[in-house]
């Protein structure tokens, strides 16, 4: 994988690519836009950049994207998030510069996650999503706790074929059969 900037504190490394693995996040705050707010999913980077660069929040990876919409009609990710490097930094709640960009703290997460290679679209997240959904069933130990998502480690500037992200799914464990 290609490491362009560093991940926010207390985040566990990225997974191996086409291995299903559960890994814990830590509570964190991120700033995150909708594809609705930023006119289409090709300029939610550029509002979020926005947002750090008025606020002097460092850059780190991964991005975040949720894919939980429709996928017969979505053209895109709904949202895109920017990590801040600690939960301490900024305050949450709407950017008064920019409505459309909303600081939120996330709390603790317990995932299923598969590194994948690929473009950060449609096709490598379908793939992703597949892998966990086929370990989900496999491991009826564990159930969907919410929407996938997917976090992508590299910038525009690093080409489709090199890229790295996982795909994940938050979980909990099972609750057992009723007796």
């Amino acid at each position: 994988m290609i490491s362009e900037a560093k991940l926010p504190a207390g985040f566990p490394p990225p997974g191996p690519v086409g291995e299903v693995i559960v890994k814990t996040y830590p509570a964190h705050r991120l700033a995150r836009t909708s594809s609705d707010a930023a006119g289409g999913d090709n300029r939610m980077f550029m509002k979020l950049f926005g947002h750090i660069k008025r606020n002097d929040i460092a850059m780190t990876a991964p991005v975040t994207m949720d894919w939980s919409g429709d996928p017969a009609t979505r053209k895109g990710p709904e949202s895109m998030a920017f990590l801040y490097a600690q939960p301490s930094l900024g305050t949450a709640g709407p950017d008064p510069a920019d409505a459309g960009v909303v600081v939120e703290d996330i709390p603790e997460v317990v995932v299923a996650s598969v590194g994948v290679r690929g473009s950060y679209g449609e096709k490598t997240f379908r793939n992703g999503n597949d892998a966990v959904q086929a370990w989900l069933t496999q491991h009826p130990e564990w159930q969907a706790a919410g929407p996938p998502r997917m976090l992508a480690y590299n910038s525009p500037f690093v080409p489709g074929f090199m890229k790295y992200a996982e795909v994940q799914l938050p979980v909990s464990p099972a609750k057992p059969p009723a007796k």
